[in-house]
Formats: C-alpha cells, structure tokens, sequence
C-alpha cells in the first residue's frame, strides 16, 4: 500500500516540476491566441464602421451583422448556418408537419442549389422536380453566388403565386424551367398500405409524426391481413426521404430491433460523442424487412437503413444513399433568432461514417426510366395455352376449390406484375419478400 501512495507523491511532484518548467511558454503561446483573436475582432470592427460610414448607400446595422454571422457560418459546411427570427420559427412549424412553401429539400453543391428530395404530393413532386435536380436560376434570376438561404427565400413567397425554376439534370442536354404554385405542405410523415401480402410503410419525413404513424400504419396492415402470421414481410420506402429528425431516426430503428447499437455521434470532444442502444421489442415480430433508398435518401433516413443494414435486420435495395453523415444542433440566440452548427458526425453501428459516401445497398436496384407510352406500338403477342385447344383434356387432380385457390393466386400474380410498370423498384422489394416467406414456410 505504501508503494502505491509513493508512487502517486512521485507523479505528483514529477508532475509539479514539469509544470514549473513549461507553464512560462505554454501561457504565453495562449496569451499570443488570444491577442490575434482581439486583433482580428478590432479589424472586423473597423471594416463594419467603414462600411456604416462611408458604403455608396446607408446599410441597416443589424443586417450587416446577421450577414457576417451568416457568412461566418456558411464558410464552416454546406449545413451550418444563421436563422434569422423568422427562418427560426419556419424551422420549428416545419418540423411540426405543416408549413408553406414548394416541398424541397435542398443543399448547396458548386455554387449551385441542388435537390436533395422532393417530398412526396407537395407542388415540387407534382410539377416534376426530382432529386439531383440542380437549381439554376429563380424567376430568372441566376443563383450562383448567393447563399444557401439567400436562394430559399427566393423560393418563399404566397401561398398561390407561381415560380418558375431553371434546372440541370443530368441526362438532359439542355437546362429547362419548371412552373410550380406555391402551397401550403401538408406532410403526412408515414404513409402505410398493403400490397399483396406486404405491408408497406412509404416514409417520407422524419418529423413529431414519424413514429406514431409508422406504428399505427403497421397495425392497420397487419389488422387489414387478418393478423402478422398472413405478412409475408414490410417494405421500409425511404426513398427521397432527405431526413429531419435524429431522436425519430433512432425511434423508428428501435423499431424493428431487439438489441444493439442503433447510432453513434462523435463530436469534436469525448463529451460530444453518444451511443444509443435498441430496446428489446420489435413491432414487426421478426418478419423479413426490405428498406428501399435512393439518392434522395438522406441524414435519419440513413441512420434507419445503415442500422438495419448492419445487424442484418433488413435486406436495403435500391441505389446509393445521399451521402450526409453530418449532425446539426440548433441552438437559440438573442433575438429569437438561431444559428445551426454541424456539431458532430454519425456512425453505423459497425463504425462506419456514411458521410459522403452514402449508404450502399445490398442489392442494386434502379428505377428505370418511364418511356412515353406508344400508342401506334404493336401489342405484346397473346400466346395460346393447352387449355385454349379444342378437345383438350380436362384436369382431373384438382378440386373446384383448389382450382379456384390458383386461379386467385394467378390473378394476385398479375396484379403484382402491373406494379413493375408503375415501380419498379417497390415491386422488386414486394417479391423479394414474398420469395422469403415461401423459403421460411
């Protein structure tokens, strides 16, 4: 025991002696710091009484403020930025699930606006706007060179009142416009209907409505299917989701998950970093999940898939995720205004970081491109059968019931096969999940 209190005196006094010995340069190198940041403070005082004073026009104080702690924030990352008091109490109604405007979800990529996902019935989706979408110009108006939110209040105005967008897209030779009126959206975060066998829950936001309606939208299907033993499985639609909420994201991945990690964030510091575990409970009682993402697939939405991904709770179809793998706290300041700071990143619960990178799918599924329909096209050929022969024999093995029990599942058959023309992708995912059912039966 005296051998550990010696050795503890010893660090101690090593310790008080190595902190004689540097302590001089240590505390002068801060003090030289902390003089070059006065130094630069008194320059940025010095330019902004300048410009009150000598600008070819008289500027309000106040925005020439908010445009520096914009401008500071905006040179951080593509996410981090200033809320004015009105863009603060946008955010909080927005996140609540109503708000007006053209139903975007946008970022900043080469000076140019680019769509990250439209969201699903509001005007943008409807007019035609899709992700990837580059935002040229506004009214005419080009964007290059303005900020972020300089272009989204362009984009704000009356509900009613039209705005014509000019948009690259790749694929496309030349840029075009696209005229929307804008609207009041009206977001319904989960939206939940049976195909087949499979129930599928089309999540298009993550808000204070995600979890209560995804639960809810799941006990209606599996109540629609006459219980969970006639699901063949649930199809998770991510796709064009651009994210929103992280204790949702998580909310949803506990969802479907026993145990385990869900997400983990590491800031700049150790105490910035949190670990969040699943709880024991999964809503869908162990039946086979196929998440569905897309390059509109952004933030919680590739939390939810990269969580699923990474315990092999669900087989993620599709194309590569967007890429953000960056957390934004939204902190409140004087004058009820807000700055949002890229505070940390976020990691699967295998350790990777998707920022950038995007989520992978498991299996690689694009939504082929809708051709115009030809009306002068020759039909697909009609090819006889066995039965259509004259004097063919009658089949003998089958009862009326089981005959008519195959001619049900042919006609659910054709059914699911007219879903490939309006979604590709969505039936791809029915059918993968209908083929588990059969191998698990």
């Amino acid at each position: 025991m005296k051998k550990y209190l010696m050795a503890g005196v010893a660090g101690i006094l090593a310790g008080t002696l190595i902190s004689t010995q540097f302590a001089g340069p240590l505390l002068a190198q801060e003090a030289e710091k902390t003089a070059n940041v006065y130094e630069q403070l008194d320059l940025f005082g010095d330019v902004f009484e300048r410009i009150r004073a000598q600008y070819v026009e008289e500027v309000d104080s106040e925005d020439l403020i908010e445009a520096a702690i914009d401008g500071m924030l905006s040179s951080l990352d593509p996410h981090s930025s200033y809320l004015s008091p009105k863009d603060a109490a946008d955010m909080r109604v927005q996140t609540s699930g109503s708000f007006g405007g053209l139903g975007i979800e946008v970022t900043q990529e080469e000076g140019f606006v680019k769509v990250v996902a439209p969201m699903d019935g509001t005007p943008a989706d409807i007019a035609g706007v899709e992700a990837g979408d580059f935002i040229t110009h506004v009214d005419g108006q080009g964007v290059l060179g303005m900020t972020l939110d300089e272009t989204v209040e362009m984009m704000r105005g009356p509900v009613g009142s039209e705005i014509v967008i000019t948009v690259v897209r790749e694929g496309v030779e030349e840029p075009f416009d696209i005229s929307i009126i804008r609207d009041t959206i009206k977001l319904t975060a989960v939206r939940s209907r049976v195909e087949g066998n499979t129930i599928v829950l089309r999540v298009t936001t993550f808000n204070d409505q995600t979890y209560p309606n995804l639960e809810s939208g799941l006990e209606e299907g599996i109540e629609e299917l006459g219980g969970i033993d006639s699901v063949d499985g649930i199809v998770v639609d991510l796709r064009n989701n651009p994210g929103g909420l992280l204790d949702q994201a998580i909310k949803v991945s506990d969802a479907f998950l026993n145990e385990g990690e869900i997400v983990s964030t590491r800031g700049r510091s150790s105490e910035d970093s949190t670990r969040v575990n699943a709880t024991p409970g999964d809503l869908a009682q162990g039946k086979p999940i196929v998440v569905l993402i897309n390059g509109g697939s952004a933030s919680a939405s590739e939390i939810v898939s990269g969580a699923l991904q990474d315990h092999h709770r669900a087989v993620v179809v599709g194309t590569k995720s967007f890429g953000k793998g960056s957390v934004q706290t939204v902190m409140p300041l004087r004058s009820d205004g807000a700055m949002r700071l890229t505070t940390a990143r976020y990691y699967t619960p295998s350790g990777r970081s998707i920022q950038a990178l995007g989520i992978s799918p498991d299996i690689v599924v694009a939504q082929p491109t809708r051709q115009p329909v030809d009306a002068e096209a020759e039909e697909t050929p009609q090819f006889r059968s066995e039965a259509d022969l004259r004097g063919a024999l009658d089949n003998d093995s089958l009862t009326e019931d089981e005959r008519q029990k195959i001619e049900e599942e042919r006609a659910a058959a054709e059914e699911a096969a007219k879903l490939r023309d309006e979604d590709f992708q969505l039936a791809y995912a029915i059918d993968l999940l209908k083929g588990l059912s059969k191998i698990g039966n």
